[in-house]
């Protein structure tokens, strides 16, 4: 395992990537490539104070919140990953144990992973939860991906934690 899952039960939004680039890698922190907008967009989107950066990373239960990756045993891009470094059997026990109220994926192909399709998926909450816990697909966060962000699914998911939160 590259970086640690960051779970506990009751969860109230856990973000699944797909695995850690070789920066996050070498950092030992989630989302550590500074081009990635994942750290600063929570902050922007109210799930964390301002100036949270990747180190802050091992707190996230404090808030609600986790984070775990689909592939635990390699590194790199997507096109970098082999299709046995996956483990969908894995993360699904891993989520059935915690049962977080939603999940969100921070990338399409994460979601297409999970759900076993090459069907068309759209951005933000999916139709149909998996066995009771709501589904988010979020735009990639990743500097290679920035033509395509869309702060809006990120909203639509802060809107979900701050209802479960109370506030």
């Amino acid at each position: 395992m590259i970086l640690p899952d960051i779970l506990a039960p009751g969860l109230h939004l856990v973000f699944c990537g797909t695995a850690p680039s070789r920066v996050s890698a070498a950092k030992g922190a989630y989302y550590a490539n500074p081009g990635n907008a994942f750290w600063p967009t929570l902050a922007r989107i109210g799930l964390v104070p301002d100036g949270w950066r990747a180190t802050d990373f091992i707190r996230m239960n404090e808030l609600g919140l986790g984070l775990t990756d689909l592939n635990k045993v390699e590194i790199g891009n997507d096109v970098d990953l082999t299709p046995d470094g996956f483990d969908i059997p894995g993360f699904m026990a891993k989520m059935r144990a915690h049962r977080p109220a939603a999940i969100a994926f921070t990338s399409k192909n994460g979601a297409r992973l999970f759900l076993g399709t090459k069907a068309a998926i759209l951005w933000g909450r999916q139709p149909a939860d998996w066995e009771g816990i709501a589904l988010f697909v979020l735009p990639s966060p990743s500097g290679q991906a920035r033509a395509s962000f869309d702060l809006g699914p990120w909203r639509e998911a802060a809107a979900f934690v701050t209802s479960r939160r109370g506030g």
